[in-house]
């Protein structure tokens, strides 16, 4: 699990480094995967309020690699920047797909 990528770093009672060192190792996966990908898919989730997934997005236009934004209509306003800097919107996993199959055609 993510939140337990630092663990091969040592044991931390302390809950804060903890979170400290898997954020630095997970950041390295997620960096070199956006610097890598052709197109990133940024999703929000509706349980939490992603604070890294808008992290991920800033990162993506800082590159000026192209992003889709899935996520719940409810977040369009708290979401608006992020939005305004996709290339596409998307409220559904099934838009997304449809995004995708339309820029793989001939």
């Amino acid at each position: 699990m993510s939140d337990d990528a630092g663990d091969v770093l040592g044991a931390e009672a302390n809950k804060f480094w903890k979170d400290h060192k898997s954020a630095k190792i997970n950041s390295i996966r997620i960096s070199n995967g956006i610097k890598s990908a052709d197109l990133v898919v940024v999703k929000f989730g509706e349980k939490y309020r992603q604070w890294n997934a808008a992290f991920d997005a800033g990162y993506c236009a800082a590159l000026g690699k192209p992003y889709i934004v899935l996520h719940p209509e409810e977040f369009n306003h708290a979401l608006k920047e992020v939005d305004a800097a996709a290339k596409a919107t998307a409220s559904n996993e099934e838009q997304v797909v449809e995004i995708l199959s339309y820029l793989n055609r001939p």
